[in-house]
């Protein structure tokens, strides 16, 4: 809350008015800056949340005129800010409160009313963050069963971390649908915009979803156009672009953001679970509605078919993401040493089929790759690599890491 009056004496005493959109996932935010809500039409927000990252962490997602504001603009204002002089205000007036949370439900009652009265029972865990006040009246108008984890908010998160892309942090949800023969269930970072999803025998990772969306998207008569990131597996790429098209692009919620607007592609998917759909919506990041598009899987088919459509792709042994701790001041610069040195690689090293550097340096081999990037938001590179078998992906670990080293 301190934040909250903080950042709004700040903006009223600069000329703007604010208004007061209360405890809310991300998404809903981002809803109210691309919707009128009360007769107000306002296509600015600014998010305050620590989103996944511990506790102590907290931060500004700003949406301006419908778009992200980051990267160098970011830094910019945060120039700015540390330079000017600053007269602190009490706030002059209390921010006008709307109710976007409700106008948000009322859009996708009304768009997944098709899902009524779905036959298969979700589990949800909300890892005590805020999905569950935008998603639990929702399901409860579609008249759709679950059972819920972790549902109220709490920011000390008492029973877990809220990040659905490390395993451990499933591990309760899992439990949860094996002892309540549950068979399809979803879990969900603190601020709502990112997802995964489980069913009995498997975890989907975030390109494993885009798949399953795109296939979907085909079966109904449309050529899907769908961009990936960096940390994608080629498998992901090499199936959609049997029946669609694919792009690569940068990791980072902003970036994929922006360049799902640029191309126009139908949806855009991140490895940690930020799915971005642009087809039929906003084309931002928003875990509710994306759990709401993967319930729409289940009208054709059941949670062992959309296992076996997994299970049948090429197989490909992929690492998990490991960090490797680097100062922020030298992470770009370790970036930009490996790619001059993988213009003259060992005579051992293995054969270079195409390397990427949209982001970071991801090197393809002959059969798999692998990549090193610099994180966004954290002092870290972090590294994944993909072989057709565990010994391969293991090789091309030890090369591109040996070289680093050097």
């Amino acid at each position: 809350r301190f934040l909250f009056e903080a950042l709004s004496a700040g903006l009223q005493s600069s000329g703007l008015k604010v208004y007061d959109l209360g405890l809310i996932p991300t998404p809903v935010a981002y809803f109210a800056a691309f919707n009128e809500i009360d007769n107000i039409q306002c296509p600015n927000s600014i998010m305050i949340t620590g989103s996944h990252n511990p506790k102590e962490y907290n931060g500004f997602k700003i949406t301006l005129n419908q778009n992200p504001f980051y990267g160098k603009d970011i830094q910019a204002l945060k120039d700015t800010l540390l330079n000017a002089k600053h007269e602190i205000k009490p706030l002059k007036e209390t921010p006008e409160k709307v109710n976007a949370l409700e106008a948000y439900q009322r859009y996708l009652i009304k768009d997944f009313k098709h899902l009524k009265n779905l036959k298969y029972k979700i589990a949800l865990d909300f890892g005590n963050g805020v999905g569950a006040l935008g998603l639990e009246p929702i399901l409860k108008a579609l008249n759709i069963d679950f059972s819920s984890l972790y549902s109220d908010p709490d920011g000390n998160f008492p029973n877990h971390h809220p990040d659905p892309s490390e395993a451990k942090n499933l591990k309760d949800l899992e439990k949860h649908m094996r002892e309540n023969a549950i068979l399809i269930g979803f879990a969900f970072d603190g601020d709502a915009d990112r997802i995964a999803m489980l069913s009995s025998h498997h975890i989907y990772a975030g390109d494993e979803l885009a798949i399953l969306f795109a296939k979907r998207l085909h079966a109904q008569g449309i050529t899907p156009f769908v961009i990936g990131e960096v940390k994608c597996s080629q498998v992901m790429y090499n199936t959609i672009n049997t029946f669609g098209k694919t792009l690569m692009y940068k990791t980072g919620h902003s970036n994929l953001k922006i360049k799902l607007k640029e191309t126009n592609a139908h949806f855009a998917a991140e490895m940690s679970g930020h799915i971005f759909f642009k087809e039929r919506y906003f084309g931002y990041d928003d875990a509710l509605y994306a759990c709401l598009r993967a319930l729409e899987l289940l009208l054709e088919q059941s949670p062992s078919d959309l296992e076996n459509t997994i299970k049948n792709l090429p197989y490909s042994y992929t690492t998990p993401e490991e960090k490797i701790a680097v100062s922020e001041e030298e992470k770009f610069e370790i970036i930009h040493n490996l790619q001059k040195a993988l213009k003259n690689p060992p005579s051992h090293f293995p054969k270079i089929k195409e390397i990427i550097s949209i982001d970071g340096v991801r090197v393809v081999f002959e059969h798999g790759f692998g990549l090193i990037r610099a994180s966004n938001t954290t002092p870290y590179l972090v590294s994944r690599f993909e072989g057709k078998d565990e010994t391969t992906a293991l090789e091309y670990k030890r090369a591109l890491l040996n070289l680093l080293e050097k």
